[in-house]
This record gives structure tokens, sequence and C-alpha cells, in this order.
């Protein structure tokens, strides 16, 4: 594993007070008896047990007042719980709201490990342009810089981790849509996709699942259908140690 893996794998310093949870261990992401009673209604984009078993419902030990109306529960472990329906129904919010615009002029944002790969499959999916690891300061503000991108709005997967880019977004008046966990505030943010933002499978399935609804508002798929690339396709692979 390399060092930048093994560092993704960490909380950091300024996060160990919020204690984020072990997502990648089958007794965290599989869902208890209570969360699969949840009263989440039918037609998901998904079923109920694959949303579950990739853990975009696991939250950390931390609640911020703005994310209080998605969470569902607080587990005995003190870990909060988020409420799988409203995940599900911001998704087809805002694949409506993105299927509006030029896909090159949609960002996709990724400064986390975790986040790269799901958002470079998003990218290739829908066409939008990707930004992963360091976000440049002044990429979106600065006339000068030479690099400078103008997009109408921006998809970041964390809050806390692409701040920069949420910071300049505002300064310039472009729209924010940001997947956000319990810990998350909205300063910056527009529009807010309740899901764990931690976790390998949770960002992989969220962002499959957001490729797949805006293909299918724009009439690029039916229905029913489905994308080229796999779950699997958006997850990032881990290199093994020797």
């Amino acid at each position: 594993m390399s060092a930048e893996e093994r560092k993704e794998e960490q909380p950091s310093v300024t996060e160990a007070s919020e204690t984020p949870a072990p997502l990648e261990t089958s007794a965290d992401t599989s869902a208890t008896q209570a969360e699969t009673e949840m009263r989440v209604g039918e037609g998901l984009l998904l079923p109920q047990d694959t949303l579950l078993s990739a853990g975009i419902h696991i939250g950390t030990r931390m609640k911020t007042k703005d994310m209080a109306s998605f969470i569902y529960r607080v587990r005995p472990d003190g870990l909060f719980v988020l409420d799988v329906k409203k995940t599900d129904e911001r998704i087809r919010t805002a694949a409506k709201f993105l299927a509006r615009f030029e896909p090159s002029r949609i960002v996709a944002i990724a400064a986390r490990l975790y986040g790269r790969e799901p958002v470079k499959r998003f990218c290739e999916l829908t066409k939008a342009t990707p930004i992963v690891g360091r976000f440049i300061p002044g990429m979106l503000s600065n006339p000068l810089y030479a690099g400078r991108i103008e997009p109408n709005v921006i998809i970041v997967s964390d809050p806390k981790a692409d701040v920069q880019a949420v910071k300049e977004a505002g300064a310039i008046g472009i729209p924010v849509m940001a997947l956000c966990s319990t810990d998350n505030e909205f300063a910056g943010v527009d529009f807010v996709i309740p899901t764990n933002n931690k976790g390998r499978r949770a960002l992989a399935v969220i962002y499959w699942l957001l490729s797949r609804q805006i293909l299918r508002e724009k009439g690029e798929l039916p229905a029913d259908g489905n994308p080229t690339l796999a779950i699997d396709d958006f997850e990032v692979k881990l290199a093994k140690e020797e």
C-alpha cells in the first residue's frame, strides 16, 4: 500500500476527535436489524439491501445541526445513521438539475483518495470535467491563472476536504452540490446529497447512481437502463502490500 493510501485510511489530526466510522469492515457496513427495517418506501434507485451493504447510510459519531434532518437514528455504538430514502430523493433531484447543463461545464471534485476514481468514472460516463487530487487555488476564481476553468456548477465529494473549491465557487456565484456526511456543515453549499462520503464502496455507489440517473434524465439511457460501467468500476482499488 502506498504512503498516500495509508494516509487516506487514517483520520487526520483535525478529524480524529470526530471518530469517523471504520467503514471497511463487514460489521460496520452490514445493516443491523433496525436499519433493515427502515421505512424507506418503494421504488428506490437501487435495492435497499444494496445501499445498506455499501454503507451509504453510515455516518460518523459527530452530528451537525445542518445535517440533523437527514439523520435517521443513532446506533448504540454512537454512530449516526443517515436516512437512505432522503439520499435517494436527493440523487433524483440532483440528476434533474445537472441534466440541464452542458456536460463539460459540470465539474466534479475529489481531493481524497476514495473519491478520485468515482469522480473519474462519473465524468467518463457523463462527460463532465474532473478535478482530482490537489485543487490549485485560483482554478475557479483567478482570471490570470492559465489553467482557470469556468463551470456552471461544481460537485464536491466532501465540503471539508474540498473547501478551497467551495470557497472559490461561492466567491464567483457558482452553485455547489456536495456529498455530506453527519459531520458536515452547509457553509457555501447550495444542495446536499446526504451520504457516507468517506467509504470506498459508498462513494462508488453514489457516483454510479448519480451518473445513471443523469443519463436517464437526458434520455441517453432508458428508464430501466444501466450504464456501460458497473459499480465495481467506480470503486478505488487499493494496492496490496508485498
